[in-house]
């Protein structure tokens, strides 16, 4: 077995630390994310934290690590009489990213289950990890499905598995640690919510920390073992702190003013729900125990809110985590002084924190201070294209660049709005999302087939049917069904899947005006918390100038893609062919790399194509090229103004896709209904 790096051998990273030895001090306060760019410790950090939980005493023999003195009633290798047990190291089970549904929850055998009647369950992974730690790595790239569950056995200390009426529960109580690269993708901010702790890491610009940190990773790479004895005597004492906080734990006290500035913080950073806190103050009283008192005092709402809330603010992936701690001190500060207050007008005082009547009142919110400023939406009124636009329909003209000829400022984006759905045609087999029709293992049932590997989804039905005509042949005697394993059969299901939706912006002249290209920002913005709540990977292509560029390879981080997108200048010629055919490279190396993800291309322009010779005839044959591989796609029409040469509608018939303008893009737009962008041109 090999030998961990020593937790107190890890330089620096005191947020990480405090956040998974509160989580060990006490489980409730319900699990931690550690968000962090990639070579900062997090997985060593979790790993480590397994060699300092307390030893804990099971029944022998019980798959389910049940408590000799209180054994659970429901266990299914129950009943057990209470009694002595065996004590055993805590555990650390790893969730690998692609694991399955019944790896994590357990399985049971239906063949038995129907023709014998009993209940043969195999253990997962939740039941491995219960009263230990359980551990998974790139949790932002978990399945949602699986993040759900996953969420939902630690929030109630059981995992149910339920299959045709077979029904099997078991405690799975565990201390859940998740690890994330937040340039990989985000969690949902419902997901995110679930986890009571959350820290950012990020190595040290430090040279002398640095320094230190490769000196002992280097020599624990030569002697781990003789590197974790150098730090035996700090591990003992760190265990022995975490023992002695959890017997301290019962007994500290959270009294009635320190709960009033836990709900004065949460009121004031307007948190959804009671969630944030409750962990709060869960997290308070840890702290209270770790440093060996018996009273939360400020100091520990303090701390805690840092480690509680700044997750909790998110409202879409565009927001930035953090919290104000201005705003948290003037926060805590005013509740005090409330209670303070307060408690000078009280005869009878009831204890320190105490005699705080509840009509007290919270802190002041403050001025909004998230939201976008810029000028809106609006996309009427001319368009600054220069002179001569209606008189160059050859080219599609109108680049007028920047005076003097150089490029323009970024404007920032205008207002997102709530989009109508694009879809793609067809039915995909693609990664779990919500954007379009695809053969899951969740949604609705649609048939069944005979099972290719383990059976996991039984349609009861159709292996019925499939076992009737042969009862009288397998002698059938009672009244059970005799059921073989050619007979059963695996449920086909419809949901929805993930798209990669490829965007191809036209940053060019003529979408040089503010008052437009802050509009068509805002346009693609909205499509991009579309294609996150959707749980799409994202692209983007920009052209201008003589060329084209990948301004951000496919990924599941929309808010890397909206980055990419405020920062984006404009001016220059248009060189549409271009975009199109860096578009189109992009997409032939995606479909080699993930072959079952289908993929939506966006284009979003004006349709002008000017440079080089004839372009708008490049432009249509590059378009072309997309229709006859089968590129489901879609042109958001940007063009404007009292002449329009409908330029954006031409090239939607070359892509063999469908054109919409900025207005239709609306989910709110008299234009119609949900868009199925299709392969010949209709939107149906």
């Amino acid at each position: 077995m090999s030998t961990p790096y020593p937790f107190t051998a890890i330089v620096g990273q005191d947020d990480l630390r405090l956040g998974l030895l509160l989580n060990a001090v006490s489980p409730a306060v319900g699990g931690v994310l550690v968000r962090g760019e990639k070579g900062t410790a997090k997985s060593t950090a979790v790993r480590a934290l397994a060699a300092l939980m307390p030893e804990v005493d099971v029944v022998a023999g019980c798959r389910f690590s049940c408590a000799p003195g209180a054994p659970d009633p429901a266990c299914p290798d129950g009943p057990h009489e209470a009694g002595t047990g065996v004590s055993r190291p805590a555990r650390t089970v790893e969730l690998p990213v692609g694991a399955s549904e019944d790896r994590l929850v357990g399985a049971l055998d239906i063949e038995r289950a129907l023709s014998e009647g009993v209940k043969a369950f195999e253990p997962g992974l939740l039941a491995d990890a219960h009263r230990g730690i359980l551990y998974v790595d790139e949790v932002n790239l978990l399945h949602d499905h699986l993040v759900d569950l996953l969420l939902d056995a630690a929030a109630m200390g059981a995992s149910y598995v339920e299959r045709e009426g077979v029904s099997v529960r078991h405690a799975a109580r565990f201390l859940l640690v998740g690890t994330m690269n937040p340039e990989e993708g985000e969690l949902r901010p419902q997901l995110l919510d679930r986890f009571g702790l959350t820290v950012e890491v990020a190595a040290s610009r430090e040279t002398d920390l640095r320094v230190e940190v490769v000196r002992r990773r280097l020599a624990y790479d030569d002697d781990p073992a003789g590197f974790a004895a150098r730090w035996a005597d700090e591990e003992a004492a760190l265990r022995e702190r975490i023992v002695a906080a959890r017997a301290l734990l019962p007994r500290v006290v959270l009294g009635d003013g320190v709960l009033r500035q836990i709900a004065a913080t949460c009121a004031a950073f307007e948190v959804d729900g009671m969630r944030a806190d409750i962990v709060m103050a869960r997290t308070a009283t840890a702290l209270a125990a770790w440093a060996g008192r018996e009273e939360v005092v400020a100091d520990d709402v303090r701390q805690a809110a840092l480690l509680a809330l700044p997750h909790r603010r998110r409202r879409n992936p565009f927001d930035a985590p953090g919290l104000d701690e201005d705003k948290l001190d003037e926060a805590l500060d005013e509740a005090a002084d409330t209670a303070d207050g307060e408690g000078d007008d009280d005869p009878d005082p009831d204890g320190p924190g105490g005699g705080v009547p509840p009509q007290g009142g919270g802190p002041d919110d403050g001025p909004a201070t998230d939201g976008p400023d810029d000028g809106g939406t609006d996309t009427g009124g001319p368009e600054d294209n220069g002179p001569g636009a209606p008189g160059r329909e050859e080219t599609g003209g109108g680049d007028t660049p920047a005076p003097g000829g150089g490029e323009q400022q970024p404007v920032r984006a205008g207002e997102p709005f709530r989009t109508k759905m694009l879809s793609v045609p067809g039915l995909g087999e693609g990664a779990a999302g919500r954007r379009s029709r695809a053969r899951t293992e969740h949604g609705r049932t649609t048939g069944s087939r005979r099972p290719e590997g383990a059976l996991t989804k039984l349609h009861l039905a159709a292996t019925v049917q499939a076992a009737a005509p042969h009862q009288r042949a397998r002698g059938r005697s009672g009244r059970g069904l005799v059921v073989r394993r050619d007979d059963l059969r695996q449920a086909t299901r419809e949901g929805r899947e993930g798209n990669l939706v490829l965007f191809v912006v036209d940053a060019s002249g003529s979408m040089a005006a503010r008052q437009r290209m802050s509009a068509v920002k805002g346009a693609v913005m909205s499509l991009l918390l579309d294609a996150y709540q959707r749980r799409d990977k994202v692209g983007l292509v920009t052209f201008r100038g003589r060329d084209a560029e990948v301004a951000l390879p496919p990924t599941s981080s929309v808010d890397a893609a909206a980055a990419r997108l405020e920062t984006l200048p404009t001016g220059g010629r248009t060189p549409l062919a271009a975009g199109l055919l860096k578009a189109h490279d992009v997409l032939r190396v995606e479909r080699l790399r993930d072959p079952s993800r289908r993929a939506l291309l966006v284009v979003v322009t004006d349709g002008r194509a000017t440079g080089g010779v004839d372009p708008v005839a490049l432009a249509a044959r590059a378009g072309r090229l997309h229709a006859s591989e089968g590129t489901a796609s879609v042109v958001v029409d940007c063009e404007s103004g009292f002449v329009r040469l409908g330029l954006a509608a031409q090239l939607a018939r070359d892509l063999g896709g469908s054109a919409v303008t900025l207005d239709e893009l609306r989910a709110d737009s008299i234009a119609g209904l949900v868009k199925d962008i299709t392969a010949t041109g209709r939107a149906a």
